[in-house]
């Protein structure tokens, strides 16, 4: 069994590879030809932690197998990262385990691609000033993925850990240095989204980071962090009037607190909620219908973006001769 850590599955897999993978399979997603039940989560309420089991099958790509991801908001506290992860690959002739692989960096390039990706198709060409919300390691790869499609010449950095936000640029240094000097951190969270173009939140919030009154027209909106029915980002006026687009509608009406709760307010009806990023792709869903909208992409996660990443890995690993072969 070949073993992938993170500096491996950095080195295989550039981001823009990274994003054209996404496009490729949500497209595959919303055509019906990938299988990827919703997560299990387990509650670890002592520790206000979650671990997340995900399986996924991804034919096209010969892709089978399941990430393990916990989410442990304290650990900051403990000096440890808030996000955890591996992936294992099986066989899809076999069933025979193929592959473990660093699932944290995988789950923050997948999560940064997918944006890339929304970005690439929503925001306007022109895009030039970025606000990231949550500095961890999700919003570092979301300002690297947004830069990879769009010329962005300011990134505005908030958090409410001020040194999380202060260290954001060297941590970015090491995938995108040029991006890093272009890092500014603030502490007016709503003046930075105001004169925005592109907005990232990722955070575990159950408010919103910012106000409606704040989202200027024409702003593209990339909404990764809230996970659960409980947490809670982007106000639901913004999600209203805005141009939606979820990465998987089932999972989203299950899991997407930003949506449910303006479900609940009786500011978004359950039927607004049915185009998927894979139908932007594949052209079956517009894109952005003019300068002004506000355009919005929901994201919950799904592990076929794991799983495709993690392949994707696995065969230029297998190329290239990187990695190291176990046996169990």
């Amino acid at each position: 069994m070949l073993v992938l850590t993170a500096a491996d599955v950095q080195e295989l897999v550039p981001m823009g590879t990274a994003v054209d993978l996404m496009k490729q399979v949500f497209a595959e997603l919303s055509a019906g030809r990938t299988e990827s039940p919703l997560r299990t989560p387990l509650e670890v309420p002592e520790h206000e932690g979650v671990t997340l089991f995900m399986p996924a099958h991804v034919p096209s790509a010969e892709g089978l197998g399941v990430k393990i991801v916990s989410v442990f908001p304290r650990n900051p506290q403990r000096g440890k990262p808030t996000i955890h992860a591996v992936v294992l690959l099986t066989s899809t002739e076999t069933g025979e385990p193929l592959a473990l692989l660093d699932g944290t960096f995988i789950t923050a390039l997948r999560t940064g691609a997918v944006s890339g990706a929304a970005t690439d198709l929503l925001a306007r060409p022109d895009s030039r000033v970025l606000t990231v919300i949550g500095a961890g390691a999700q919003g570092v790869t979301q300002a690297w993925a947004v830069a990879t499609v769009r010329p962005i010449e300011r990134v505005n950095v908030f958090d409410v850990n001020a040194d999380a936000a202060a260290s954001f640029a060297d941590r970015l240094r090491a995938y995108d240095p040029a991006l890093a000097e272009k890092v500014v951190p603030v502490d007016d969270v709503h003046r930075a989204v105001a004169e925005s173009d592109v907005i990232c939140t990722a955070t575990t919030a159950r408010q919103p980071v910012f106000a409606d009154a704040d989202i200027r027209p024409g702003t593209h909106i990339n909404a990764i962090g809230a996970f659960t029915p409980e947490m809670q980002e982007v106000p639901p006026e913004t999600v209203a009037r805005s141009y939606l687009v979820v990465d998987a509608v089932d999972a989203a009406m299950a899991e997407a607190g930003d949506l449910l709760k303006a479900i609940d307010a009786g500011l978004l009806s359950r039927d607004a909620v049915r185009v998927e990023l894979g139908h932007v792709v594949n052209g079956s869903a517009e894109r952005r219908s003019n300068p002004e909208q506000v355009t919005f992409f929901k994201s919950v996660g799904n592990a076929v973006q794991d799983v495709i990443v993690a392949r994707y890995a696995v065969t230029a690993a297998e190329q290239s001769g990187r990695g190291q072969t176990i046996t169990l």
